[in-house]
């Protein structure tokens, strides 16, 4: 039984921090003028509708903290998520150039 509820806060502990990592990408890309929705098709294109990102955006206030380009990529590679690192750091380059 105890295992049971280890594993639970585990899991529990994992889908939070992974929400933490959607909410500041879509923030991140709100900030910067992109459309995190765009982007993250562009990262995973045979993925369907990624619903904790639509709500993330819903839910999204670009104001409450500014995130750094490097804390973007940090957590995103720290989820696996290399894919849409990639093309956020193509994003950033073009922000570069303006």
């Amino acid at each position: 039984m105890e295992y049971e509820n280890r594993d639970e806060y585990i899991i529990k502990k994992y889908q939070q921090d992974e929400a933490t990592m959607i909410q500041l990408f879509v923030n991140w890309s709100l900030q910067n003028n992109l459309d995190p929705v765009q982007l993250y098709q562009r990262a995973y294109p045979a993925q369907s509708q990624n619903d904790a990102l639509v709500r993330a955006v819903e839910e999204a206030d670009p104001s409450e903290f500014e995130i750094s380009n490097e804390t973007l990529l940090d957590v995103l590679q720290l989820f696996g998520n290399d894919d849409l690192a990639f093309v956020a750091s193509e994003e950033m380059e073009k922000l570069e150039r303006k």
